[in-house]
């Protein structure tokens, strides 16, 4: 997917932090080799931790300033993330409210390198993005990218990346919704409400994805250009490469079923292409039977 070269990506909330001598450890004495260990079965995700201390404070902050348009966007990677976040904001704002709920933005997207303290504890390169509902912020080291490709198999590609931030994204909307809190009651397996609440957001990003060529910035041009047959592959490829049953297969050597908390690559496609096609309303993955996930 690729952003119309005009288009003004300038109020994408997106931070950069710089690196930190020392990181918070919350969530109930989760540390980094914890979180390493969890981000391996949770496909680097860690939506269901709460109760961590204070993010401690980045050595320093950026609000990439430089990045104001849709050409920036395509050429880097960080300012594809500001464009992304532009994007999504604008979609939920128009969206939200048509499914009932009122819609609040989330903190900038925090990117960083390396490490930094987040408002669920500490978080390294090794967590891969994860959405953190105590401070409402989307966490995210852009070099996960080069691991989706290297270490997951993903085809790769803007619109895989992008795929991603707009998966944490939904968590937020889910956050807001109220389906985040009432689902966390530990329970795993192919019908779990854990697979339920990743089965939507992936849903939720596909339905961005399908509208995302309409929507405008502030002077009426669309962020996006009309996505592509390979790149809706590459976003597929990268729902595909963070299924359970494959990171089971990758990293144990048999997959169970019982243990999955995100789903199959199978559900993951097929739920990013729901909303795809049929847009957030079709998202509601809690009101499918067992058979329909």
């Amino acid at each position: 997917m690729t952003f119309n070269d005009n288009a003004n990506i300038g109020g994408g909330r997106v931070s950069k932090r710089g690196r930190n001598t020392g990181i918070a450890v919350g969530g109930g004495g989760l540390g980094v080799i914890a979180l390493f260990l969890l981000s391996q079965f949770l496909g680097a995700d860690l939506t269901g931790l709460a109760g961590g201390q204070p993010a401690a404070e980045p050595g320093s902050v950026s609000n990439l300033a430089e990045c104001t348009t849709g050409a920036q966007a395509n050429a880097d990677v960080e300012c594809r993330m500001k464009g992304a976040a532009a994007s999504l904001d604008t979609y939920w704002a128009q969206e939200l409210p048509r499914l009932g709920v009122a819609y609040q933005q989330p903190q900038p997207v925090a990117l960083f390198t390396g490490s930094t303290g987040t408002g669920c504890g500490a978080a390294s390169a090794a967590t891969g993005p994860f959405y953190c509902p105590p401070d409402a912020t989307i966490y995210l080291d852009t070099a996960f990218f080069d691991d989706l490709r290297t270490r997951f198999g993903s085809s790769g590609g803007p619109l895989a990346e992008m795929y991603v931030v707009a998966h944490e994204w939904g968590h937020h909307v889910q956050n807001l919704t109220g389906v985040l809190a009432q689902s966390q009651d530990g329970q795993t397996g192919a019908a779990s409400n854990s697979v339920r609440v990743e089965l939507q957001a992936d849903c939720f990003a596909g339905a961005w994805t399908g509208a995302a060529t309409t929507n405008t910035d502030d002077n009426g041009v669309t962020f996006l250009k009309p996505i592509t047959q390979a790149q809706l592959r590459d976003a597929l490829s990268a729902a595909s490469a963070v299924g359970d049953d494959r990171i089971q297969a990758a990293t144990q050597g048999q997959v169970n079923p019982e243990g999955w908390t995100h789903g199959s690559s199978e559900q993951r496609q097929r739920w990013f292409s729901t909303g795809l096609e049929q847009g957030a309303g079709a998202c509601d993955t809690f009101a499918a039977g067992d058979a329909e996930l």
